[in-house]
Formats: C-alpha cells, sequence, structure tokens
C-alpha cells in the first residue's frame, strides 16, 4: 500500500466520520419532536414511498423540470455506483478494479451508460441555473429566498456540472493512456462520450497525461466525499431523506382533521353520567400537554422530519391561494423556519446557551397562520409529500386552545356555538323561522 493509498483511506475515513456525527445530529435533533404512531398501512406506505421518491411520479406535474430533475437523480443514483470501483483502487491502487470481477461486455455497458447520464446531468444542472438565474423564474426569487437559499441551489448545481466534468476529463485521460501503453493503465473501457473530449488532450506527454488524470480522479471523488457533507446543511438533504418522509407521510385523505386525544377524553369524561367531575385525576397521571405547538418541539417527529427534508423548490407557495392574493402565508417558510427553528434550539442545549425564543412569534407569526384557508393546496403540490398544512393547523390550535387569540370573527362564532349551539347569532328556537317566510 502506497502513500497515495494510506492518504486516501484516511480521507475517506474522515469524511465518513464527519458525515455519520453530523447526520446522527439531525436525527436527534429531529427526536426532540412529540411521538406519533405512523406504523399502520405498512405495505401502503412502501407503495408510497417507491412511487413518490424512488418513482418521482409528482415531479411530472411539471413536465420541464419534472424531466430535468429525473435526471439528475438517475444520475446521481447510478453513477455514484462508481463509487465502489473508486474506493476499491483508492484503498488497494488497482486500476478499474470492476472490470477484472464484471464480464467486460457488461463493465463497458455500465460505463458507457454512466458517460451518458453524465453529459445529461450536466445539460441538465445547466439549464437548472439558466431558469434560476437568467429566467429567474418567480419562485425561486420570493422574499424567503434570501442570498443563503439561492447561493445554495446554485452551489449544488455547479459542484454537479464540476463532478461530472472530472469523471468524462478522468475517462479521457484514462483511455489516452491505455491507448499509449502507460504504466498501471491497462483495462481498456468504452468511452462513448469522453472520447470526443481526448482532442484536448492529445498530444501532450505521458506524465501530463498521469498529472491530469490523477488530478481529475481526486477531485472527483473528494468531490463527491465533499458533496455527501454538505448536503448535511443544504435543502438538498432531501436526497436521503426523501424517503422515509414519504414513507412516513399522512396517508389519510387531504382535510381529514384529526381530533386531539386530551380533549376526546374531556368531552368523554362530560358526557359519562357516572363521572365525577370534581374528581382528582390520579397521582400517577402524567402531566397535561398543552394543546397545539408553540414552539418547534412542540410538533411531531414526522412534522420535523418534513422541515428538513424540505426541498424548497416553492411549488408549495406557488399554488397557495392565500399568498397568490399577496397575504403574508407561505408554506415553504413555514417548512424553512420549522427547520431553522428546531436546529437552534438543539445547538442552544449542545452548547448551554439560554434559549428564549420561539417558532411562534419569533420566525411564524400570527398573521401568516390566519391566512390559510386549510385548502390543502401545498401538502397536494410538494413532490415529497410533505405537510405544511399539519404545522399550521397546530400552531393555530395553540393560538385558540391556550391564549384565546383567534380572529375577532372566529371568536364571536366560538361564543355562539356555546351559547346557542350553533355558529349563528340567534337561539336554536328561532332555527326554524326561515320555514315560515
Amino acid at each position: 500500500m502506497g502513500i497515495s493509498n494510506i492518504v486516501f483511506l484516511v480521507v475517506f475515513a474522515i469524511a465518513i466520520g464527519f458525515f455519520t456525527r453530523n447526520l446522527n445530529r439531525i436525527i436527534a435533533n429531529i427526536k426532540l419532536g412529540r411521538d406519533i404512531d405512523r406504523s399502520d398501512r405498512t405495505r401502503d406506505r412502501w407503495k408510497n414511498m417507491f412511487r413518490v421518491a424512488m418513482g418521482q411520479s409528482k415531479m411530472t406535474r411539471r413536465p420541464v423540470a419534472g424531466i430535468l430533475h429525473i435526471i439528475v437523480y438517475l444520475g446521481f443514483l447510478i453513477i455514484n455506483i462508481e463509487m465502489i470501483e473508486i474506493v476499491v483502487d483508492g484503498i488497494f491502487g488497482t486500476h478499474r478494479f470492476l472490470a477484472s470481477v464484471l464480464p467486460i461486455g457488461l463493465y463497458n455497458f455500465l460505463i458507457g451508460s454512466f458517460e451518458v447520464l453524465a453529459i445529461l446531468v450536466l445539460l441538465a444542472c445547466a439549464i437548472f441555473l439558466v431558469r434560476r438565474n437568467i429566467i429567474r423564474i418567480k419562485r425561486f426569487w420570493s422574499k424567503e429566498m434570501t442570498s443563503w437559499p439561492r447561493t445554495d441551489a446554485n452551489l449544488i448545481l455547479v459542484f454537479e456540472i464540476l463532478l461530472m466534468s472530472a469523471f468524462l476529463i478522468m475517462n479521457a485521460t484514462d483511455s489516452l493512456l491505455i491507448a499509449a501503453g502507460a504504466e498501471h493503465y491497462t483495462t481498456s473501457f468504452s468511452n462513448p462520450i469522453s472520447q470526443h473530449f481526448q482532442f484536448f488532450f492529445s498530444g501532450l506527454e505521458t506524465s501530463t497525461l498521469v498529472f491530469i488524470e490523477r488530478f481529475a480522479w481526486w477531485f472527483h471523488i473528494l468531490g463527491i466525499l465533499g458533496f455527501m457533507n454538505y448536503v448535511l446543511i443544504s435543502k438538498h438533504l432531501h436526497i436521503f431523506f426523501a424517503f422515509p418522509s414519504t414513507y412516513f407521510a399522512n396517508l389519510n385523505p387531504l382535510g381529514q382533521f384529526n381530533n386531539l386525544e386530551s380533549v376526546t377524553n374531556e368531552v368523554k369524561l362530560m358526557m359519562d353520567p357516572n363521572a365525577d367531575p370534581y374528581a382528582a385525576p390520579p397521582a400517577d397521571a402524567p402531566a397535561p400537554e398543552s394543546f397545539g405547538a408553540k414552539d418547534a418541539t412542540d410538533l411531531n417527529w414526522v412534522q420535523l422530519l418534513n422541515s428538513y427534508s424540505c426541498t424548497e423548490c416553492g411549488r408549495c407557495t406557488d399554488n397557495c391561494p392565500a399568498n397568490q392574493t399577496g397575504k403574508l402565508l407561505s408554506p415553504r417558510k413555514v417548512m424553512m423556519d420549522t427547520r431553522d427553528r428546531i436546529t437552534e434550539i438543539a445547538d442552544n442545549k449542545r452548547k448551554g446557551v439560554e434559549d428564549t425564543k420561539a417558532l411562534l412569534g419569533d420566525y411564524i407569526t400570527a398573521e401568516e397562520l390566519w391566512a390559510c384557508t386549510s385548502c390543502n393546496a401545498c401538502t397536494d403540490a410538494c413532490p415529497i409529500e410533505l405537510d405544511p398544512l399539519s404545522i399550521i393547523l397546530d400552531m393555530r390550535r395553540y393560538l385558540v386552545m391556550e391564549e384565546s387569540a383567534a380572529p375577532t370573527e372566529l371568536n364571536m362564532m366560538f361564543t355562539n356555538v356555546e351559547n346557542n349551539g350553533a355558529p349563528w347569532q340567534f337561539p336554536a328556537s328561532d332555527r326554524l323561522n326561515w320555514k315560515d317566510e
């Protein structure tokens, strides 16, 4: 094992170590949420995950973006099979290890497919850059898309272009070195795309070609390891979290409202003629939980998982009727704020810093929450079935049930229901007067 192999092994181990540590931190942040049981309907959950996350079924509702995204997605999945070969070659100093264990026809097919995908991914990323920065599609320039979210998206696209370029340059120079009979470069392979880049390097000395090939090889592997760690602080965390988010998605019909168990139990107690309304709760009874959600830790862990899975694509906000009429509500901002807040809470806990903020008020205002019509357009539009509406409704529950801070119109309705048994401002005895007119 040479020096370069030892260096590779150390770099690889460090990258995996950082990735594991930071991923575990995010998982710990998600676990700060309340418990919720999503273990039911296992078969339907697997089907939903494969259909939506793996099959990209909701992406093609917008065909241009959908097809381009599928190309990048397939490129990410399939080209990274090559990582197996790069890691083995990096550790043991071999040259194109998979060619020695796979039939040469299959190996050539794989490398050829990787190259075709690489050029398609490169072109797709270039088009995405044009859409974001030259055409300036509106949903990418909303006010919550501040400098960092926009920069984050552009960095990833540039990163992908550089990685695909390095892969093609590596293959182009590798095939030239094989043709020249250079030491160590012994396994020929099919290169339908990179062969057209060889004229850039033809006529160079062998030592120069080796330097370029090694530089591209190291850039490619270090870039992938860097990308792997970068996504943990990026919106592209959905690369990993889209799968659990779609698996644990709410499979009930959109608009189906869940009852709070604590409220249900109170109503049952009131309706029970044998119950003693003045009886003290058992000594071992758990402390009553607050209604709804004031802070990110009051949300359940699936909602927090959703916030980390958000792709910031803006389809939810683009389809939101409240947002379209100029109101403050942006479902994308709700997801981004939730993610930022739970990260802040966890970081403050780790540092021992006093936390005086809350998701409600410091991040999301009551005006935003009450602008929501609860139409579910955001949830329906999300390509990975995230549910910003559930966060909005939980926060509105807190405002109503803990702070009695509903809008005047709703408070009037609540009073009428309490006094008259109906939302209208007249007694039950007058309800049928309309038929006498």
